[in-house]
């Protein structure tokens, strides 16, 4: 698979024509560290462990379906991320992808920045203890209470997204007395290499204000007009799940565009530049993502040469993982409660989760990787679709993959990769209680964020 290849692609039938499948894996025992958290393994038993707890034992304290994390391994994500891109550079954590107030003292700690997109997101970030200016503020439709929190906090940047907002946020900035740092989030006209919803940077879409339309030129005006805002820099990013770095390149030079025409006409040199997340992950092992040494020095390379052909003096460069370091370190642990052969077609294996706790195969036709992890088998490969417990046809956790014959209820299957967006977008469907959050470090497994009990709906639920 190319690197602007995706996870995320076009629609295909229930049943796929004959040959699109690839041969099964030559080892189903076998987990792949592309796909898997750095402290996976199988014990001499043939169960699963990460960070040296079996998933016998996890399941049996926790419970199922659960978000196993590996804390050493998001830690170890999160300082590459900081080490590559160096002193010159800000990291900001996309929590959008998950937050808690774990991650966000682990961030903390390993000297990452965060950027939020809610009130809510906002509240669990201070509470956990991230210093206020350290925090981006994002959204394309902030409310006056929203603004209101963040600039009463003093958050290191509003990413403003309209004309609109840029009056809402002076007029509370000067309420307050203080000058507001703002990005401009701009839409730089790039059609990313992903899926058409996790896509944002072309025109069509809701996010940003335009560049080719003059919205961002006289979004900066309007910026620049008032005294209680201070504009910091240009904001712009193309999309998520992203392999290939043609579209940052196209992005870059747009955006350096701009800091010309506003040096030019303004006399201004902005002194930031932010070039957003997006950066993909391997859900199978047919994906190739790239680490980030080689994102940092490419991404610096691009600004600094455009920069000098505008003669510029180079911005300060952010960049915004989220995905790239939450979504490898943790896999989703299922429970199988019915293995339901379809002669000619597929076999379906029901598991005790679904589109509640993962909705982004319904969502994206997101491709996963799968593994029977409560044991070993010597038995044929099977062709199967994994999919959950709630009343929808496309309640499908992994579309195609292959598991052992001998598969039967009770067996233990994980998921890979679902750090990111899961937990995130999980949803009470069916009023299905949402999975706990374990991590897991150096043997030793807490809960950090709970199960759902039904006490809680029923809290919920005034009557």
């Amino acid at each position: 698979m190319s690197r602007s290849a995706h996870p995320a692609g076009p629609r295909h039938g229930d049943v796929l024509p004959e040959g699109h499948y690839q041969a099964p894996p030559a080892d189903l025992n076998a987990l792949d560290p592309k796909v898997w958290s750095r402290t996976v393994a199988r014990d001499a038993d043939g169960v699963a462990t990460v960070a040296g707890i079996d998933v016998k034992t996890l399941a049996a304290e926790f419970g199922t379906p659960a978000y196993v994390m590996d804390e050493e391994d998001f830690r170890s994500r999160a300082r590459a991320w900081r080490d590559a891109f160096g002193a010159d550079a800000d990291v900001y954590y996309a929590g959008k992808a998950f937050l808690s107030k774990a991650i966000v003292r682990w961030l903390h700690e390993e000297g990452l920045n965060l950027d939020v997109c809610s009130a809510g997101e906002l509240v669990v970030a201070l509470a956990a203890g991230m210093p206020a200016e350290r925090i981006s503020l994002h959204g394309n439709n902030k409310s006056a209470d929203e603004l209101e929190h963040a600039v009463k906090a003093g958050v290191g940047h509003v990413v403003v997204d309209s004309y609109e907002e840029i009056e809402r946020l002076a007029a509370i900035a000067a309420r307050h007395g203080v000058r507001q740092p703002v990005l401009i989030r701009v839409t730089v006209g790039v059609e990313a290499h992903t899926h058409e919803f996790i896509a944002t940077a072309h025109e069509d879409q809701k996010f940003g204000l335009s560049l080719t339309g003059g919205a961002a030129a006289e979004a900066v005006r309007r910026v620049l007009g008032h005294a209680s805002l201070e504009l910091r820099g240009i904001h712009s990013h193309i999309g998520s799940q992203i392999f290939d770095m043609a579209g940052f390149e196209v992005a870059a030079r747009r955006v350096v565009g701009l800091l010309a025409r506003i040096r030019d006409e303004h006399g201004v040199e902005l002194p930031e530049i932010d070039l957003g997340g997006g950066l993909g992950i391997a859900y199978t092992s047919d994906d190739d993502p790239r680490e980030p040494a080689e994102i940092a020095a490419a991404l610096a390379d691009i600004v600094r040469r455009e920069c000098a052909a505008a003669n510029l003096n180079a911005p300060r460069l952010s960049v915004e993982p989220g995905r790239a370091i939450v979504g490898p370190t943790a896999f989703t642990l299922y429970e199988v409660g019915t293995v339901k052969p379809l002669e000619g077609l597929r076999t379906y294996v029901s598991v005790d989760g679904g589109m509640s706790d993962n909705i982004r195969t319904a969502l994206y036709d997101a491709e996963y990787s799968v593994a029977l992890v409560s044991r070993t088998s010597d038995a044929e490969p099977m062709l199967v679709r994994v999919v959950g417990k709630h009343c929808e046809s496309g309640d499908i956790v992994v579309r195609d993959a292959f598991l052992p014959a001998d598969l039967a209820p009770g067996d233990l299957l994980a998921v890979p990769a679902t750090g990111a967006y899961c937990r995130s977008m999980a949803s009470n469907y069916n009023h299905a209680l949402k999975p706990p959050v374990v991590a897991v470090k150096d043997g030793a497994a807490r809960v950090i964020v709970r199960r759902e009990t039904e006490e809680d709906l029923l809290r919920l639920d005034i009557g």
